[in-house]
């Protein structure tokens, strides 16, 4: 890899064997990377891998992101990209620099407030823990190997910050607001269904998990304007015609989406969303839920 441009003694911007531009990350990097020379693979601790964004969005710019790492405390990066690597949510080569520089941002502000004795409670905590499992038990995770890292130590509760941050990097735009939006409205979803049906939505139904991930992926075509489309399809009429309840309750979740975040839901997803419906109550029906 041949350095392009050293940002800091840390951070530095290369193209690799490719020609493609990616951003290194490692301590004291800096000091002996030269312009157009290679890049001592021995210093290396992390290769992030812009990958541009379905927009081609500036702030996706290798130079850009490169910058934005270079901002961020020696300590902060080093503890952020190391504890990634730890718990194995990035491996030594990454496409997310975005995930790093949202968790080491927060990881500065946290430490910053607990110098001061500042503690935050997060409002999401109960949502977070149940709609986002598997991100909640990755966060713990994480928030372990940065305190191992750090001083002073960060509360347990900034699991479910680091928690929204995984869940985060999932969609495109890296934008927070969109999380906290669709967090939001899954939980109202929920609590229709628990209305409607008498759902318990808050036991580990396989089918309530299967129902989050769904509508979750449903958010990201949203997002990136990927809608199942199609006039209507032949499955689509199918499960609305087998399934004429569920099929209400998903009109009445998408109207949910469309006043929260001011897109309607193409037929075809209205009736995927009533299947998982249909699928929920009729697990809540069966003598083994």
């Amino acid at each position: 890899m041949k350095a392009l441009r050293v940002l800091n003694n840390n951070v530095v911007l290369a193209s690799d064997e490719k020609g493609r531009p990616v951003i290194l990350t490692g301590r004291g990097i800096g000091f002996s990377s030269h312009q157009g020379k290679p890049v001592d693979s021995a210093l290396i601790e992390r290769v992030f891998v812009p990958t541009d964004s379905p927009e081609h969005d500036h702030h996706h710019d290798p130079d850009r992101l490169g910058e934005a790492l270079a901002l961020i405390s020696e300590e902060v990066l080093e503890a952020v990209v190391s504890a990634l690597s730890e718990v194995g949510i990035e491996g030594r080569e990454s496409t997310r620099p975005t995930l790093a520089i949202a968790v080491a941002d927060h990881v500065a502000g946290a430490l910053e407030r607990a110098r001061q004795g500042t503690a935050i409670d997060y409002p999401l905590r109960a949502e977070v823990q149940t709609l986002y499992a598997t991100e909640y038990a990755q966060a713990q995770r994480l928030l372990r190997a940065i305190n191992e890292r750090v001083e002073p130590k960060l509360g347990a509760s900034e699991a479910v910050a680091l928690a929204l941050h995984l869940v985060n990097a999932g969609f495109v735009s890296g934008d927070l607001s969109f999380t906290y939006t669709m967090t939001g409205v899954i939980q109202q979803m929920l609590a229709v269904l628990r209305e409607r049906y008498g759902l318990d939505v808050s036991h580990e139904s396989m089918n309530v998990a299967r129902f989050v991930t769904h509508v979750r992926y449903l958010f990201v075509r949203i997002q990136q304007r990927q809608q199942l489309m199609g006039q209507e399809s032949t499955i689509g009429k199918g499960i609305r015609e087998y399934y004429p309840d569920a099929t209400r309750t998903a009109e009445q979740l998408a109207t949910i989406v469309e006043l929260r975040l001011g897109r309607r839901l193409s037929e075809d997803e209205v009736s995927y969303l009533a299947l998982h419906v249909a699928r929920m109550t009729m697990e809540a029906d069966s003598p083994a839920a």
